[in-house]
């Protein structure tokens, strides 16, 4: 794994946080570099084995879809280039084709998540209740079924290692006030219908995504961190798509299906994974990035 990057080092910034995948580093008191390193989580912990080259494939389908979508919301990116900010060789290679400089912002304390389809913890909780995070939805629904419509589901943010919990609407406004989960739920729904139209026309189904948004000091609402990737979303080849069964994805699901299937508790040290894993993942991460971004934009 000696091309993966599983830890970064540009000890020219501070580093001022780590988390599952990202590490942040301070350029000064409005920008961040934000750095996407090979390391993959599952089940909220972060896995001892890298996916080498995932990072880039990361960073480049996010800049894809925020230069995009820059009509809905304005998003984090600047015209600053690492360029302007490392100054050691080895640090630029480091960075180069993962990091971007992204203004400074105070993230909302919510995830912002959109489901077009019944799947995960959205169909177990249809199993229980008839809804999905307190939206009733129609008798009957088999697993992986479309929706009628595509459902606003926020989340809480857990920290590293611990599990984010699916709250209402009504919670999260409690948490950053009505007006503003209102405008959240309003962007996310435009965000997901925009991209779902591109991502079907390549032949990739989004099933759902989650967003993350921050304030700028003006308290305006700007979209961060990352946009429709695989680790963020549910990406499904359309042409294997049938309701009653979750197909195979395009994303980390195909990790996380491999860590049921050998029984591992989801609360011990994580396994490392077998070298035709990380393969098959790096495959069907950089197939996700081929079909989206084939011809260049939206």
């Amino acid at each position: 794994m000696t091309d993966a990057l599983f830890d970064s080092q540009l000890h020219s910034l501070r580093r001022l946080y780590s988390g599952k995948v990202r590490d942040i580093y301070e350029v000064d008191d409005r920008h961040v570099l934000l750095l996407a390193s090979d390391r993959l989580s599952a089940f909220d912990r972060v896995l001892p084995t890298p996916i080498p080259g995932k990072g880039k494939i990361l960073t480049a389908l996010s800049n894809f879809w925020f230069e995009g979508t820059r009509h809905i919301v304005e998003n984090h990116l600047t015209s600053l280039l690492i360029e302007d900010v490392l100054h050691d060789p080895q640090e630029r290679a480091e960075a180069a084709g993962r990091a971007v400089v992204v203004q400074r912002l105070d993230p909302l304390p919510i995830e912002a998540i959109v489901r077009g389809y019944l799947v995960g913890s959205g169909w177990k909780d249809y199993q229980r209740t008839g809804a999905v995070c307190g939206i009733p939805l129609p008798q009957g629904l088999r697993e992986g079924e479309r929706l009628p419509e595509p459902i606003f589901t926020p989340s809480t943010k857990a920290p590293t290692g611990s599990h984010d919990e699916n709250i209402s609407f009504e919670q999260a406004a409690e948490i950053v006030g009505f007006e503003r989960m209102e405008q959240v739920r309003s962007i996310s729904l435009e965000l997901y219908r925009v991209a779902t139209d591109h991502a079907r026309s390549r032949g990739i189904i989004i099933a759902d995504t989650k967003f993350e948004f921050g304030l700028d000091r003006d308290g305006r609402l700007l979209l961060m961190d990352e946009l429709f990737t695989p680790d963020s979303s549910r990406f499904w080849p359309a042409d294997a798509y049938s309701p009653g069964h979750t197909p195979p994805s395009f994303d980390k699901q195909y990790v996380r299906d491999y860590l049921e299937s050998i029984g591992w508790d989801k609360n011990s040290t994580p396994p490392e994974l077998p070298p035709e894993i990380v393969t098959n993942t790096v495959e069907k991460y950089h197939d996700a990035l081929l079909r989206l971004t084939a011809e260049g934009s939206l």
